[in-house]
């Protein structure tokens, strides 16, 4: 095996094996508190974790950003800025979960009105969020941690992170459900309890890396150095790039928010019925976009450090085989999809009605590896060289395809009052399917002239 493909599986295989633990956290809680013996918990439950999903779905940017700049300042050799790039992180890290503290008390009742929380969970929803919240600072630093990790070519740590945080969450939930009879603020300890270990965990692997020949250097001198340092540390020129870099992280993910909101939306409208389908046919992206997400990780680690060292030669043919890579497993999803759609259906609910519903439309989830496979790689190689504003660029084009087909279609949506054989959610998976194929065209193209070959240097 060529270095370059062992660099790659190198660091997917950790990423990929700690994408798929992530929904594991929200799935031991549903399972725990589906044996309490009330549905209300778990509906409670359920959007409790959607709230808390959506607000670190927000602010990822902290993973993206620390990556991409901690890869380019590693194949620099730039020691100092891999370490003042942490301690920013840390920093920035810890305030923003602190605000959220803070605000806890106005985004609590904002975000369970809107997610249409009924009246009979609301208490229930406020005891999960009052006690998770406190798991905010946790989050937010593993998340600036685990971008650091993984711009310092390493997703190992991320992965024991993540499954030492589950087998926590397990052990302390079914302890405090099961043996102290606590409900809901039980599981909701158990995930508190779980996210501050991982954090725990976290710090300690730094500490050890840290002892590294080519940061050589401890924790503690890590912290002390804060005060010091801190015109280095909270350089303006240097702040600007980072907030820059993840404002156009922030934008785009909002972006994606918009877009996937206004599909459940959309879906909604026609009925329970299709929102139901709608919702089984896109864990089929969720799926691929496990897997997918690894290679993203891998691309932000190396062609971070080829772009840090000035290696555009390296950095072109890791691209290259990230899409090889990417071809195989478009190839790959899209006969299991193909063959056993139906089969999966089944495995995810036992309704009959939207088991039929979703195979209506299962044609779409077919053409969601081939359309959605170039995004992952190219945000993979853009957030890596820190071009995140192409990666907006991109996101933005799409969101306009997207939202002009589907206002196209509903303006338009009088013909299927005169044409019953029209389905509007068939357009819907059309302008979704667009859309993620907009993002991988539009990338693909300013890649290659951000990147032109002509230009590439050994």
């Amino acid at each position: 095996m060529n270095p370059i493909k062992r660099n790659i599986l190198h660091l997917a295989i950790p990423s990929i094996v700690s994408n798929i633990t992530v929904p594991l956290l929200g799935l031991v809680d549903l399972t725990i508190v589906g044996h309490i013996g009330d549905a209300r918990y778990i509906g409670a439950v359920a959007i409790g974790t959607m709230i808390f999903n959506s607000i670190y779905w927000l602010t990822l940017f902290l993973r993206m950003g620390t990556s991409g700049i901690t890869a380019q300042n590693l194949g620099a050799q730039d020691r100092d800025e891999v370490l003042m790039t942490l301690q920013r992180t840390i920093f920035i890290s810890l305030v923003l979960g602190l605000l959220l503290l803070v605000l806890s008390p106005i985004l609590r009742p904002l975000l369970i009105w809107v997610m249409n929380t009924p009246d009979n969970a609301n208490p229930l929803v406020q005891t999960y969020f009052n006690i998770v919240i406190f798991g905010a600072p946790a989050m937010l630093l593993l998340y600036g941690l685990t971008g650091w990790f993984v711009g310092m070519q390493d997703t190992r740590t991320p992965m024991l992170v993540a499954i030492f945080q589950n087998v926590v969450n397990i052990v302390v939930s079914v302890v405090l459900v099961f043996i102290f009879k606590w409900k809901i603020d039980g599981v909701a300890t158990g995930t508190v309890v779980a996210q501050w270990g991982g954090a725990i965990v976290a710090i300690i692997s730094l500490a050890c890396k840290l002892r590294q020949p080519f940061l050589h250097t401890t924790f503690l001198d890590l912290i002390a150095s804060y005060i010091p340092h801190h015109e280095a540390i909270f350089n303006r020129t240097v702040l600007h790039r980072f907030f820059v870099v993840n404002r156009n992280i922030f934008l785009r993910t909002l972006c994606m928010v918009a877009v996937n909101a206004s599909f459940t939306s959309f879906g909604g409208s026609q009925g329970a019925l299709v929102l139901s389908a709608n919702t089984l046919l896109l864990m089929f992206f969720t799926f691929f976009s496990y897997i997918m997400d690894g290679f993203a990780f891998a691309g932000e680690a190396l062609c971070g450090k080829h772009y840090g060292a000035n290696n555009l030669r390296q950095l072109h043919a890791t691209t290259r085989q990230l899409l090889v890579f990417g071809a195989i497993m478009v190839i790959a999803f899209t006969m299991v999809y193909c063959f056993f759609g139906r089969e999966i259906l089944l495995l995810m609910t036992n309704d009959n009605l939207v088991v039929e519903t979703a195979t209506h439309y299962l044609f779409w989830a077919y053409l969601i590896p081939a359309a959605g496979v170039a995004a992952f790689v190219f945000d993979g190689v853009f957030i890596g060289t820190t071009q995140t504003h192409i990666m907006l660029i991109s996101t933005l084009i799409a969101t306009l395809v997207f939202f002009g087909v589907t206002l196209g279609v509903n303006l338009c949506s009088n013909v299927v009052k005169y044409f019953p054989s029209c389905d509007l959610n068939h357009a819907l998976w059309l302008a979704y399917i667009l859309f993620l194929s907009a993002r991988g065209v539009v990338l693909s193209i300013l890649y290659k002239k951000i990147f032109p070959r002509n230009k590439m240097c050994s």
